[in-house]
């Protein structure tokens, strides 16, 4: 029994993995107790209060100025460095180009609402609201030749709206409907020889005669014939009503003519040469003379000349009262275009236009008021200019501008369609319909072999008559209403009428 306690106590004495029950303590504990009594508060301050060296000098304040504590050199708490690596630039900046659900919902609006809100915009505001007012720098300069953008892909797409845009194009026959000879048709470019009436009737000047064609019948009829054979007519203008035509002569006089009784009712003088443009506004019939002036004539009173405008320095060729009679706009070969107030030019000798407009570069002859957008008027310039220009009449503002490489001699306006076309001259002699705002060209109307320098539009606005110094008149369907809108306008007239019987 003793032998096996021997062994037992041999075998704890030389057991190397037992813990030591005597000697030094290992490092690691030492480290942790020796932190914890660094860190504890109590024995801090015992260490502060008390002392192993005895002080042998009584202490003295010091000189010295206290040294500030150092900032540590790895900060507590690093700022956040991003990982460009990561990042996709491109996306991102297409992100904050891109649309925003704003847009988005603006895009969602019908083209044809998109129009009708710039139109309100431009008659409350004058201009476009995002029309830039003021630019600090160049415009950046055009890349080289073959350079290719890589983000172009990015600025390429288009985002899908809900609304299918509608197909601006329509077909626009592209030969006249109808030819009509205009022997001795002068051929002067400051002369309105061709006016058409709301009763159907197309009136011409032909150097000293007057003709009506009845587009309804097809019936010509010659209405008057200049007394010397030197005189001519300059310039011919249909009443609201269609049942006079007043006559600018070579003369001087504006003549009023009653169609019906194919008799001359008045005889109005005053202008010292001849008169080339003609307007009315109500029972006011406005004169263009080649010295500049401008005559109001009342065709009710015996004293018939109200008022005279004198601003232009040279021939007037275009004059147009705008659809509410509140404007008048006159053009002249001085490259001038006047527009005038009705309520301030109404009487007397005025001399100050509401704007004088100096932007074209030739003659002012083509004029006309846009008839479904207020104050909105379109000129157009000769052969040095080869201009259309838009303004708003109430600010003097121009909207926009663009070249048609050629002399413009005239201006109509389609308000089914709202597009506009415009007759020239050298070197196609054709006619432009374009649309609008937008001024891209739709078609071109070819056949007159020399310029067209008149154009007028039928009551029903489809069809234009242009007459050329080529001494024809061609008619054009170039405006023929839709048949499934023209159904849709009879269906909902029919519906409002039921309406009204059931109410009476």
């Amino acid at each position: 029994m003793s032998h096996f306690n021997f062994e037992t106590e041999l075998n704890d004495l030389l057991k190397l993995d037992a813990p030591l029950a005597k000697g030094p303590a290992p490092r690691w504990q030492r480290k942790a107790s020796s932190g914890r009594s660094q860190t504890s508060p109590l024995r801090n301050s015992s260490r502060l209060n008390t002392s192993t060296k005895t002080p042998t000098k009584t202490p003295k304040s010091s000189n010295k100025t206290p040294l500030t504590a150092k900032t540590p050199k790895t900060p507590s708490e690093d700022r956040f460095i991003a990982s460009r690596s990561s990042m996709n630039f491109e996306a991102n900046y297409f992100k904050l180009v891109a649309k925003g659900p704003q847009d988005e919902e603006n895009e969602a609006v019908s083209p044809t609402k998109q129009d009708f809100q710039k139109s309100m915009a431009d008659n409350l505001n004058g201009s476009e609201i995002n029309a830039r007012i003021l630019a600090y720098k160049n415009k950046a300069p055009t890349p080289r030749e073959g350079y290719m953008n890589d983000l172009r892909v990015l600025y390429s797409q288009s985002k899908t709206t809900s609304v299918s845009k509608k197909k601006n194009w329509r077909h626009v026959p592209q030969v006249p409907e109808r030819i009509l000879d205009a022997p001795d048709l002068i051929d002067d470019y400051y002369l309105n020889l061709l006016d058409w009436s709301c009763n159907n009737h197309l009136a011409v000047a032909l150097s000293g005669f007057v003709y009506l064609w009845n587009a309804s019948s097809g019936d010509i009829v010659q209405l008057c014939k200049m007394d010397s054979p030197d005189s001519y007519v300059g310039s011919v203008s249909w009443i609201a009503e269609g049942n006079y035509l007043a006559l600018g002569t070579s003369d001087g006089a504006v003549e009023l003519w009653d169609v019906e009784s194919q008799k001359r009712i008045r005889n109005m003088t005053g202008h010292p040469s001849r008169i080339g443009a003609l307007s009315w506004n109500s029972f006011i019939v406005s004169s263009g003379c080649r010295s500049g002036k401008i005559h109001h004539h009342d065709v009710r009173a015996a004293e018939h000349h109200v008022a005279t405008l004198d601003k232009h320095t040279q021939e007037v060729c275009g004059l147009k009262w705008s659809p509410d009679g509140k404007y008048l706009a006159s053009g002249g070969n001085d490259n001038l275009l006047n527009i005038w107030d009705a309520n301030i030019s109404a009487s007397g000798i005025s001399t100050n236009s509401l704007f004088c407009l100096s932007q074209h570069q030739a003659a002012v002859k083509a004029l006309d008021w846009c008839p479904f957008q207020r104050n909105v008027l379109a000129s157009g310039g000769g052969t040095a200019d080869r201009q259309i220009k838009f303004w708003n009449a109430s600010t003097g503002s121009c909207l926009n501008s663009i070249d048609t490489k050629s002399q413009v001699c005239s201006i109509l306006w389609s308000k089914e369609y709202k597009e506009l076309i415009s007759s020239h001259g050298y070197a196609q002699n054709q006619l432009i319909v374009w649309k609008y705002p937008s001024m891209t060209k739709m078609t071109e109307l070819t056949g007159h072999s020399c310029r067209v320098l008149h154009m007028a539009m039928s009551p029903d606005g489809q069809t234009v008559v242009s007459a050329a110094a080529d001494e024809t008149l061609r008619l054009w369907k170039c405006f023929t209403t839709d048949p499934t809108k023209k159904k849709a306008k009879t269906a909902s007239f029919s519906s409002s009428s039921i309406i009204r019987q059931g109410i009476r």
